[in-house]
This record gives C-alpha cells, sequence and structure tokens, in this order.
C-alpha cells in the first residue's frame, strides 16, 4: 500500500509515517523542506521516500501528485497532517490571523485531497485521515471541557478544525453518493493533547499515543465507518 503523510518531516506526522512504514507500507514523507523531508525518509528506512509538498501551493501538490502518479500509479492512503497554530487572546485574533491558521489547517486540506483524489480513486481501498483536535468538538467545549493548555489563546486554530471536521462530514457525504467514489473512507481523528513544537512538547501524550487513531483509520475495513470524529478512545462528540 502506498500512503502519503503531509507535514510528516516532525512530531505526529513522523511518527504516524513511522507506525504506517512498520506495518508494510510505502510511506511518502510530505514535507514543505526537501531537505528535511529526505533526512526523515532515510531515518524511517527502504519502506519510506520524501515528497516535496507545501499544502498551501497549488502548483506544489500538482507537482506532487504528478511525482506519485509516476512512480506508484495510485495511492491507498492520505493522512492530511500539516497544520499549524497561532495562539492569541480572542480580542486579540483578527481576520489575518484566523486566514492564516485556516489557508493551512482547512483550506490546505481541500486543496490536498483534490490533487489526490484521481489517485485515490485507483486504491481498491481508499482512505483519508483529517487530523483534528478535540478542541474542535463544540459539544466538549461548550460543556467547558479542559482539554489541557491554554483555552484562552486557541480561537484561531479550534475554529479551524471545527471546520476540518465540517469538511470531513461533506466530503464523506458527497463520496457516498458517487459510485465512483463510494469506496472512500474519509474521518477525522484526533490524536489527544500530544507533546510537539505546536504546544511547547506541554501536552501530556506521547507521539506514539497519539498517532494510534490516526494509523487505525488509515487502515480501516471495507466496512469501517466513514465521515466520523474519533479518538483512541471510539467516537468524539461533534
Amino acid at each position: 500500500m502506498i500512503a502519503l503523510v503531509t507535514g510528516a518531516n516532525k512530531g505526529l506526522g513522523r511518527e504516524t509515517a513511522r507506525q504506517l512504514a512498520g506495518l508494510g507500507m510505502t510511506v511518502l514523507v510530505g514535507s514543505r523542506d526537501q531537505d528535511r523531508g529526505a533526512s526523515v525518509a532515510a531515518a524511517l528506512g527502504s519502506g519510506a521516500r520524501p515528497v516535496r509538498l507545501d499544502v498551501t501551493d497549488s502548483a506544489s501538490l500538482r507537482a506532487a501528485a504528478d511525482e506519485v502518479a509516476w512512480a506508484y500509479g495510485r495511492l491507498d492512503v492520505l493522512v492530511n497532517n500539516a497544520g499549524i497554530s497561532v495562539m492569541a487572546p480572542a480580542g486579540e485574533t483578527d481576520g489575518a490571523t484566523l486566514r492564516q491558521v485556516l489557508d493551512v489547517n482547512v483550506i490546505g486540506v481541500a486543496d490536498t485531497i483534490r490533487a489526490f483524489l484521481p489517485l485515490l480513486q485507483r486504491s481498491a481501498a481508499p482512505r483519508i485521515v483529517n487530523v483534528s483536535s478535540t478542541t474542535a468538538s463544540l459539544t466538549l467545549t461548550a460543556a467547558g471541557t479542559d482539554f489541557g493548555g491554554d483555552a484562552a489563546t486557541r480561537l484561531a486554530y479550534s475554529t479551524s478544525k471545527a471546520a476540518l471536521n465540517m469538511l470531513t462530514v461533506q466530503y464523506a457525504n458527497a463520496f457516498r453518493r458517487d459510485p465512483g467514489l463510494s469506496r472512500i473512507r474519509i474521518n477525522a481523528a484526533t490524536p489527544g493533547y500530544v507533546a510537539t513544537d505546536m504546544n511547547g512538547h506541554r501536552g501530556t501524550r506521547t507521539v506514539e499515543e497519539g498517532a494510534r487513531i490516526i494509523v487505525q483509520l488509515a487502515t480501516l475495513p471495507a466496512d469501517g465507518p466513514t465521515g466520523g470524529f474519533f479518538n483512541d478512545q471510539g467516537t468524539v462528540p461533534w
């Protein structure tokens, strides 16, 4: 199987790539920085290959899709892991900040799916995993759930991940209606509060723990769920 993980040069993306490679997949290490991607792929072993890819650059996405098409002819798994967070108090979060975060975490995912959809259609069992966040849950947020970290500064990030969840549902519904796309299983995964560069490594979970649900959704059977929101304990409320 051929899997592409975006933002795989470090942290959760790198660990997801490592676990998928450990299952015998050929893993494409998506990274904006070609040298860093190549270094990670080399460290992961013969089952990994670097792919230069910037989810905010349509030319980069087209080139990456062309590269995968030429080398493999299809894509079985797409993990949309690349993401950013700009932390600021709600009253200080402006439109420019929101656009910056949405451009990567939502629009970048949509553009990546569009670029690789023809290759996913060539797979016998295509899977898409959108890496979301528990802080995207409207139900849990409205209930005052403590997710860890500074709740007062994640307006842009949590908003973008809530939008990503809706994107996931919309794709799932569209794929169900299209016989040519109905084999695709697409879901949103939340790894929990994982210690990564994004939170200054203050998270309480390891990348190994966080990657579990991503890998689980990337390897769903044909009758697996689609259009859902999951952590490694099960379904997360919207």
